[in-house]
C-alpha cells in the first residue's frame, strides 16, 4: 500500500467559495452557502434529535479541526481512530485481508483487541478507505459519519468510528460474517439462500428502510442494491454505505431536488429524468431488489438478449399469475419456494415498481405484507408447480449466472455490474 501522501492528486478540502448549487445538494443544508437551518435539527424517531451539524464547519478546516468538530458531537458514541491503529490490525491493508472494492475505494478485514481502546471489546471489523481518485469523495465520507455516527437500528450495519489524517479518510464498521446479498444471489460458488432465507432478508432490509423513513423528515436512503444490503451470520439483513444519503423534504415540499446519483437498474425513473428525490424512489429500489430475489437474475445485465438486459422491463408480464411467474423463478431455488408466497411477493414488486410513484406503497406497508409472506409452506415443487415448461426452463436459465461478482466472502463495498449514475 503506497501511501496517498505520495500520490499526484492531494485532496482537497470542500470550501465555501466553491459551492456551486451542484454542490449544495450532496448533504441537503450541510453547506455554507445554505447556513440558514440545520436538517439535523429534526427528530428521527424513536431516536433523540439529530446533533446541530455544520457541514461547511466540519469540511472547509484542516484534519485536525475535522477531528476536533466530530469528537465534539458525538463524543464516546465514535471512535477516532489514528492511521498507523487501523494500518496495524489490517496488516497494512494487506490484500489478504481485503473484503471488496468499490466506487468509495477498498474494504479490508482488521481485528481490533480489548487493548486498542478502553471500552471498545475485541472483534473483528471492516475498514475502509476512500481512494482520492475514486468515484467517492471526502463529501460522502462526511455523510456516511453523519448519518451513521447517529443512526442506531438493529437493520443498519453499526459505524464504530473513522480516521481523518491530512487527506486520508477511512471508516471502521462492525463486521458482516455473510458478506452482501449480491454475493449470495450471484455468485457461482455460493449455496443458493433459502426461500424463507430470502423472505426473511427482504424483511429486515424493509425495516432498516421504514427506519429512515419513519421521522417528521425523512432520510432517503438514494442508493438501495443488493450489495449495499449485508448480512450477518444469522443471515439478518443491514443496510450499508451511507455516502449517497439525503435528508427528505421539508414543510409542504413533496420533492428534493438534487443530483442524479445511484446505480442504473435501482434508480427512479423518475428522479432519474427529474432529479426529483423522494421515499418512494427508495420504494422502487427496494422493488427491483425483490425482483432480483426472485429471479437471481441482477438488475442490468448487459450479457444477455437486449430484451432481457433490464429486469425490471422483462420481469413485469410475469407477474400477475403464480402459473407465468414460475417462469421466470430462480432455478436455484429448484422449486423449494412458496407458490402462494412468491405470487404475493411478485405482486408487491409490481406495485413498487409503478411508474407513478403515488401507486407505490410505503415502506411499512411493505414490511407488513413480507412478514405475511413467512406463514406460506406450499413448496412448487411437492404442489406440481416446478419445473416450469420444458422451453421456459431453457429461457429461465439463459445466462443466469454470467455475470462474475469481483468481490470476495465477507466483503462491505464491492465493485457495481453497472455503471453509477453521475450526472454532473
Amino acid at each position: 500500500m503506497t501511501k496517498q501522501s505520495k500520490r499526484a492528486v492531494a485532496w482537497r478540502p470542500f470550501t465555501s467559495n466553491c459551492c456551486s448549487v451542484e454542490d449544495q445538494t450532496i448533504l441537503g443544508n450541510f453547506s455554507r452557502c445554505r447556513p440558514s437551518r440545520s436538517e439535523f435539527s429534526k427528530n428521527i424517531a424513536p431516536l433523540p434529535s439529530f446533533r446541530r451539524l455544520s457541514f461547511s464547519d466540519l469540511s472547509r478546516s484542516s484534519s485536525i479541526r475535522i477531528n476536533e468538530d466530530l469528537a465534539l458531537s458525538f463524543g464516546p458514541d465514535l471512535y477516532d481512530f489514528q492511521l498507523s491503529e487501523l494500518r496495524a490490525i489490517t496488516q497494512n491493508f494487506s490484500s489478504n485481508f481485503l473484503l471488496g472494492e468499490g466506487g468509495f475505494g477498498t474494504v479490508h478485514k482488521g481485528y481490533i483487541d480489548d487493548n486498542l481502546r478502553p471500552g471498545l471489546k475485541a472483534q473483528p471489523v471492516a475498514v475502509k478507505l476512500l481512494d482520492i481518485e475514486g468515484l467517492q469523495g471526502h463529501r460522502e465520507w462526511l455523510a456516511e459519519v453523519i448519518f451513521l455516527g447517529q443512526l442506531r437500528h438493529p437493520h443498519l450495519v453499526k459505524l464504530i468510528g473513522y480516521c481523518c489524517e491530512e487527506e486520508e479518510r477511512l471508516l471502521v464498521y462492525e463486521f458482516m460474517p455473510r458478506g452482501s446479498l449480491e454475493n449470495h444471489l450471484f455468485k457461482r460458488i455460493s449455496i443458493s439462500l433459502p426461500w424463507g432465507t430470502r423472505v426473511k432478508i427482504a424483511i429486515g432490509a424493509a425495516k432498516g428502510l421504514a427506519f429512515l423513513h419513519s421521522a417528521e423528515q425523512p432520510v432517503i436512503y438514494r442508493d438501495f442494491k443488493t450489495s449495499n444490503v449485508l448480512l450477518d451470520s444469522d443471515f439478518t439483513a443491514k443496510l450499508s454505505d451511507f455516502g449517497l444519503a439525503k435528508m427528505g423534504p421539508e414543510g409542504s415540499n413533496t420533492h428534493v431536488t438534487t443530483r442524479v446519483m445511484g446505480t442504473y437498474g435501482y434508480a427512479a425513473p423518475e428522479y432519474v429524468s427529474t432529479g426529483h428525490l423522494t421515499t418512494k424512489s427508495d420504494v422502487y429500489s427496494f422493488g427491483v431488489v425483490l425482483l432480483e430475489l426472485l429471479t437471481g437474475r441482477r438488475s442490468m445485465d448487459k450479457s444477455r438478449a437486449k430484451s432481457e438486459q433490464n429486469l425490471v422491463d422483462w420481469a413485469k408480464p410475469y407477474l400477475r399469475s403464480s402459473r407465468r411467474l414460475r417462469c421466470i423463478m430462480d432455478p436455484r431455488l429448484a422449486g423449494q419456494y412458496s407458490v402462494k408466497g412468491a405470487k404475493e411477493m411478485g405482486l408487491l414488486a409490481l406495485q413498487c415498481i409503478s411508474l407513478n410513484p403515488k401507486d407505490r406503497p410505503k415502506i411499512p406497508a411493505v414490511v407488513e405484507s413480507l412478514e405475511s409472506l413467512q406463514q406460506y409452506k406450499d413448496m412448487a415443487i411437492t404442489c406440481g408447480q416446478w419445473p416450469p415448461s420444458p422451453k421456459s426452463s431453457r429461457n429461465s436459465n439463459n445466462g443466469v449466472f454470467s455475470t462474475k461478482s469481483t468481490t470476495r466472502g465477507g466483503n462491505h463495498r464491492k465493485s457495481s455490474p453497472v455503471t453509477p449514475i453521475r450526472k454532473t
